[in-house]
């Protein structure tokens, strides 16, 4: 024996993990949620494609949408988002876990040919679907929920059914790893001529189909590439915008449901926000900015970089149910007034941060004559990217477009 002491045994690191205790016995169940009040008007159409930089004007020109065979402001495909509460992602954010927070993970869409016409109201139906727990570099154990909410009109017809991911993990983990703050440089500041070129992408697909003429099933290839667009460069103005448009947002424009016969519904209660990011619920009956969202509650992240780096977030960003609208709005601006987006499937990889633009490049991978819709489709694959080429979403789409001239199917 050498006589000389062994050295002491470093302590293995404390495993991380989220409480889940409130969550198992949750899935499958439904849940409750806010509902809006007031049917839908035309100034609720016109804000949301405000806020989403969608200018097709049968959405907000009342003399282009009078001439069409729609007679009318009609909304588009994606308001069903807006009518909504939560941004779509209530039903995955389900039970307590604490020192937790939230960003969007993806969306899938199903379409059922029942546009949303002014005067319209959607009630929703919700149910926590199940989830899993990965270790991520983001923020270590990170739990992918989804839940699924069904979409129908006063008069009891399908709109419209979601599933969205929800991505919930510890907050305080995230911000110590602080990988966004070690990718991210400066915001980016954009010299003129950039400037200039980026409006000119816009401009140039604002013209690809204003006057909203479908393509043929018939014509379209298989690698036929959509106009490219962009959207930016993103700033908190526009961030503040998208979220002033959906409509749970405005003060007193919702109420809480529950579904019937459950014992414990998830209604309101706290997901565990951490200190700065939850509700004030009794307060805000006095003062309404106390759930208000930006003032107070998650959101403030989005427009304050400050609280958007105690989330892991490191700078301004935006709202992943806005990227999956854009998606929408995108794909049905290509299909026309006689065209219909059916289906969409988009995995969100990264937020579009303050300071960036989003360019959407689109092709054209399958045609199905005979689909499980009874109307010829076709699938389009559908990339998000900001100005350095990073990936912001992909998505799968499916979509309706009429198989000969003078097809008269919804669309917009």
């Amino acid at each position: 024996m050498s006589g000389k002491s062994a050295a002491p045994e470093k302590a293995a690191p404390e495993k991380l993990e989220l409480d889940l205790s409130d969550v198992d016995h949750r899935v499958g169940q439904l849940v409750g949620g806010g509902q809006l009040y007031d049917p839908c008007s035309s100034s609720d159409v016109r804000r949301w494609v405000m806020a989403m930089d969608y200018p097709n004007p049968l959405h907000w020109d009342e003399q282009f949408a009078r001439a069409s065979r729609f007679g009318g402001i009609t909304a588009p495909q994606s308001i069903a988002v807006a009518l909504d509460f939560g941004h779509g992602a209530q039903p995955a954010c389900v039970g307590y876990i604490p020192g937790s927070h939230l960003i969007f993970g993806g969306e899938e869409w199903w379409f059922y040919g029942v546009p949303v016409r002014v005067g319209d109201k959607l009630f929703q139906e919700r149910r926590f679907h199940d989830y899993k727990v990965v270790e991520t570099k983001f923020a270590g154990p990170t739990m992918f929920s989804r839940g699924d909410t069904v979409h129908t009109n006063q008069r009891g017809a399908l709109v419209a059914r979601e599933r969205s991911t929800a991505i919930r993990y510890l907050a305080s983990e995230a911000e110590k790893r602080g990988m966004y703050e070690n990718q991210l440089g400066a915001v980016k500041r954009w010299t003129n001529p950039e400037l200039l070129a980026v409006e000119k992408v816009r401009h140039d697909w604002l013209l690809s189909n204003r006057e909203g003429v479908s393509p043929h099933f018939a014509d379209v290839r298989i690698g036929d590439t959509l106009p490219r667009r962009v959207i930016g460069p993103h700033s908190i103005a526009s961030f503040t915008t998208e979220y002033r448009a959906f409509l749970f947002n405005i003060w007193g424009t919702s109420h809480w449901t529950a579904p019937p016969g459950i014992e414990d519904p998830w209604i309101n209660q706290d997901p565990g926000w951490v200190d700065g990011f939850g509700f004030d619920e009794e307060g805000a009956r006095i003062d309404p900015r106390l759930r208000d969202g930006l003032y107070v509650g998650p959101s403030r992240g989005h427009i304050d970089a400050d609280k958007a780096s105690e989330v892991g977030m490191a700078r301004a960003y935006g709202y992943g149910a806005t990227m999956g609208a854009w998606c929408t709005d995108y794909l049905a601006y290509w299909a026309g007034h006689d065209g219909m987006v059916r289906h969409t499937k988009a995995n969100f990889r990264g937020p579009a941060f303050e300071g960036d633009v989003t360019y959407f490049d689109a092709e054209v991978v399958d045609k199905q004559a005979d689909s499980a819709w009874g109307v010829p489709l076709v699938q389009v694959k559908l990339k998000l990217t900001n100005q350095d080429g990073g990936v912001l979403v992909d998505c799968t789409a499916e979509i309706e477009l009429p198989a000969g001239r003078g097809s008269d199917k919804a669309g917009g």
